[in-house]
């Protein structure tokens, strides 16, 4: 079993920024990852099995929905605290804190935004606690950066709907309870809709042979006429709108959750330049080592502070999208490097499950295109400061 010697670096001293509550949120969680993820996350990735044993510690520690109010079983924490439990969870491994953004972020959240009250009190509680899990259905076999192509769509039968479609890479979908699903009404509109696990008509084959988020389970949503109570439809959620704004909400999460990956990957990488030792010193007295080193402390500082500023402004209520998706795809570019420079330094000992900076390689390279690509988040910075459309 191995030993989580991890330490978070903090070079321009941004804890000074937080509240107590905030270092006491991401404290504990930092400590839950030492104590029950990082002893049996490599073995778990290994031998590509979610750790289902995890659940209940996150919903004890609150990170199914930190944000949702305590009225319907929520953290009602703020944006900050939000995010740095997400980047704890993602320190310990990707799939880890997968788990917790699509529950948080992709399921509770547009219940509680978009649902009845009857919704909010039927769901969010269970979900709360890990009680019931849940999946967000929104990408298709030919649709994933273009969801409002999607086909998944269902029509009225009385006092139900009937459901028809597939989607696919869906987190957490071979084993949750209910699904928010989106698909077109008969006039063509995006609506969201629950579907509850045991609704004839209703699989959740499960994604094999990943190279990354192997810790993490996969799968597809099928709905072969699946009839659904029409009191399963968000009332308030009309076309892509709705959607988009879980994903900004993930995506938000996102961008804290992989500065962890990149922090646990600079540590290790730092610890290991120190000890061992080539041609007689530390390799981390070598000029090319110590670019790299500085070269990541510099990146991850630089995203600390982005994702400061954003999490402010989140619980102003002034984080635009486009922000989001600025600071998403830099946390995943920087992460994505700082895991590669890490290895390098690890040499040969990089690819093990001795140490985690292969794991966290091999999940960057999911995260960096989930919930929108690289590619798509450069387009909508670009459109943004350009106001001209480049999807079209």
């Amino acid at each position: 079993m191995l030993k989580d010697l991890f330490q978070s670096p903090d070079y321009f001293r941004i804890d000074d920024l937080l509240s107590s509550e905030h270092i006491m949120v991401r404290d504990a969680v930092r400590q839950w990852v030492k104590k029950d993820v990082s002893p049996i996350i490599e073995e778990a990735c290994q031998t590509a099995t979610f750790p289902s044993q995890i659940i209940p510690g996150l919903g004890e520690l609150g990170c199914f929905g930190p944000t949702i109010p305590t009225e319907y079983g929520g953290g009602g924490m703020d944006y900050i605290a939000y995010g740095l439990m997400m980047q704890e969870l993602e320190r310990g491994d990707s799939g880890v804190r997968s788990t917790a953004s699509v529950q948080g972020s992709l399921v509770m959240y547009p219940i509680f935004t978009f649902g009845s009250e009857e919704q909010k009190k039927k769901y969010l509680p269970k979900l709360a606690s890990g009680e019931w899990m849940g999946c967000f259905g929104l990408t298709e076999p030919d649709f994933g950066s273009n969801p409002s192509g999607m086909v998944t769509h269902f029509k009225e039968d009385g006092d139900h709907v009937i459901l028809n479609g597939a989607k696919m890479w869906i987190s957490n979908a071979p084993f949750a309870q209910i699904a928010v699903v989106w698909a077109k009404d008969e006039a063509g509109i995006i609506r969201g809709i629950i579907v509850e696990r045991g609704m004839p008509g209703f699989t959740t084959p499960e994604t094999k042979g990943k190279w990354s988020l192997r810790a993490s389970a996969t799968g597809e949503l099928v709905f072969d006429n699946v009839r659904v109570p029409k009191e399963n439809i968000l009332p308030l959620a009309q076309g892509l709108k709705g959607p988009l704004s879980c994903l900004s909400s993930a995506r938000y999460g996102i961008a804290w959750g992989v500065i962890g990956a990149a922090m646990d990957c600079y540590d290790t990488a730092l610890r290991y330049a120190k000890e061992r030792e080539q041609f007689g010193r530390p390799i981390g007295g070598f000029q090319l080592t110590q670019k790299k080193l500085a070269e990541m402390i510099t990146e991850i500082t630089k995203a600390q502070l982005m994702n400061w500023r954003l999490g402010v402004l989140k619980n102003e209520g002034k984080a635009t999208p486009a922000q989001i998706s600025m600071a998403k795809r830099n946390s995943c570019a920087i992460a994505t490097q700082i895991a590669r420079d890490a290895r390098q330094i690890l040499g040969g000992m990089g690819i093990t499950g001795e140490f985690p900076v292969m794991r966290h390689m091999m999940n960057l390279e999911s995260v960096i295109t989930y919930e929108g690509t690289h590619e798509i988040h450069l387009l909508i910075t670009g459109m943004d400061i350009t106001g001209l459309d480049a999807f079209h």
